[in-house]
Order: structure tokens, then C-alpha cells, then sequence
């Protein structure tokens, strides 16, 4: 396994550093690139706590530390954060770039098992077993602290990697999540392509049926989701908190599900709550 991460660029900021680095990954069998915020600790040799950040569909490694606004309060908090791609690029696969919601951009954060997504559209595992180890060999990141949020698809990855790898994530919290994606249409389109017809399987990727299942709260000390009340995915039944809401409330899990007047699905969205999830998280792994 290679260790070797290739730095594309660094910036000061908030007297840390902004990095973008491609590897070449052994899971998904090509280059891929993530971006890693460190705060002024971890610049300075001190290992801290992670925040893994799950973008949604379209967006690349880039989105999120260029748009969120997080690094500032990040810095403060003495957070890492660290934004993988959205997916393998450069497979050249029939159809990869077809759709802006299958295929390049829109890994769902699972491993494909249908041909020829199976190959190299193994997100989770590259997500789990590969890259966030190396991060905590290569860099000051302590990876008994580590916590997980996304945004829309990311959203959804982030749930679901939570509640499939227990004990792995500290702290979990999402921004509009596709939260039951078995019944969206999103969600209908990437299982078909990437599971297979077969429906059995595709509940271990569902956040709702996920929860549901579980014996008892894997995150008692609570989750939090933001979701605006002006997003036309809400609207077009894409996102569907609801079904999440009523799986935690079935099994005890305390959750935090506010309903925000007025805002849409954007990263106005995001900037605007991005605190409030920095802080939920850090009280998780740094209290």
C-alpha cells in the first residue's frame, strides 16, 4: 500500500493550513484527491480531532473549503477537516458522465457491486479503509477522534457510514440529507445502477431503515440535521427527514431535526448553520 500523497497546493488560513492532495488509491484503482484543513495545532505538531466532510452531487473536494466558510471557527475549535471527491474520475467508463446524478460526481459513498461500477465506484471502502487511515499516519489527526457531516448526497453517505461502521465516527450531523433514499428517486436511480435490481440490498444504504434497525441509540449524546424549508428537492420528495425522523423517534435516538424558514439547498444554506455543526461536533470529540 502506498503511503504517498502528493501535495497540489497549500494556503494560510486562520493561522492554519488549506491543503489539496491527490494519491493514487488502491480501492478505486485510480488517482483520487481530498482536501485537508488544519488548524493551528495540528500545524504545529499537535495530533486533533477530525471532522469528515461528505459533499453532494456535482461537487468535487474543492466545494466545501471554498464555499462552507468553516475553516475560521474550525481553526478556533482546533478541528481538522478533511473533504474527500465526490467520486472516481478519469474510468473512463460507457455513460460515467452522463447523468449529473450517476456516475462522476455521484458516488453515493457505497461500494458498487454491479458491473462495471464494482471496478472502481468503491467510495465507502476507499472512504473507511483507506484514505482516513493514511490521514492519520501522514498527518496530525488523531483518528480516535473523528466525526462525519455531509450535505445532500453527502448527507446521506454521512449517516449511512455512521450507522454502518459503529464505533467509527465520534459524531455524525448532515444538511439536507437524501434520508430514505430507497423511496427517491435519486436514490431509486443510483441502487439500480450501482446495486443491482434486486431492492433487498439496498436497505444497508438507507439512513431511515438503517436507524430503524438498530437496538438502541448508537449516537446518545444526539444527532443534529438542518433542513431548509425553501429547497425545492424537499419539495420534489428527494430528501424525505421525515422517514429519518420517525426511525430515530422508533429507537430512541435523540435527534435535532430544525426545520429553517426561508432557506434552500444552496451553501448560502450551509455558511448560514455551519457553526452550529462545527460546535456539535466538537463537543462530541473534544468534551
Amino acid at each position: 500500500m502506498s503511503d504517498t500523497l502528493e501535495l497540489l497546493s497549500a494556503h494560510a488560513a486562520f493561522g492554519g493550513a488549506q491543503r489539496f492532495y491527490r494519491h493514487a488509491s488502491n480501492e478505486i484503482g485510480l488517482p483520487m484527491k481530498f482536501s485537508v484543513y488544519l488548524p493551528p495545532k495540528a500545524v504545529a505538531g499537535e495530533k486533533v480531532p477530525a471532522l469528515v466532510y461528505l459533499a453532494g452531487l456535482t461537487c468535487t473536494e474543492e466545494t466545501f473549503m471554498t464555499k462552507a466558510g468553516a475553516q475560521r471557527l474550525a481553526a478556533e475549535l482546533g478541528l481538522a477537516l478533511i473533504a474527500p471527491d465526490t467520486s472516481p474520475r478519469g474510468a473512463n467508463l460507457p455513460g460515467e458522465a452522463q447523468s449529473w446524478d450517476f456516475g462522476v460526481g455521484a458516488g453515493f459513498y457505497l461500494d458498487a457491486t454491479t458491473r462495471p461500477w464494482g471496478l472502481h465506484w468503491r467510495m465507502e471502502s476507499y472512504l473507511v479503509e483507506e484514505l482516513l487511515p493514511l490521514l492519520g499516519r501522514k498527518l496530525p489527526i488523531d483518528p480516535q477522534r473523528v466525526g462525519i457531516f455531509g450535505h445532500s448526497m453527502g448527507g446521506h453517505g454521512a449517516l449511512t457510514l455512521a450507522l454502518r461502521h459503529p464505533g467509527r465516527f465520534k459524531s455524525v450531523s448532515a444538511f439536507a440529507p437524501i434520508a430514505n433514499p430507497t423511496q427517491c428517486a435519486w436514490g431509486r436511480k443510483a441502487f439500480t445502477g450501482y446495486l443491482g435490481e434486486d431492492e433487498s440490498s439496498w436497505a444497508a444504504h438507507d439512513a431511515s431503515l438503517l436507524m430503524a434497525a438498530q437496538k438502541s441509540a448508537p449516537y446518545p449524546a444526539g444527532i443534529l440535521v438542518d433542513q431548509g424549508l425553501a429547497d425545492k428537492f424537499l419539495m420534489e420528495k428527494q430528501l424525505l427527514p421525515e422517514a429519518f425522523e420517525a426511525a430515530c423517534a422508533q429507537v430512541g435516538q435523540p435527534l435535532t431535526l430544525r426545520r429553517q424558514p426561508g432557506y434552500d439547498h444552496g451553501y448560502y444554506f450551509i455558511q448560514t448553520f455551519i457553526d452550529d455543526h462545527l460546535r456539535h461536533h466538537a463537543q462530541q470529540l473534544t468534551g
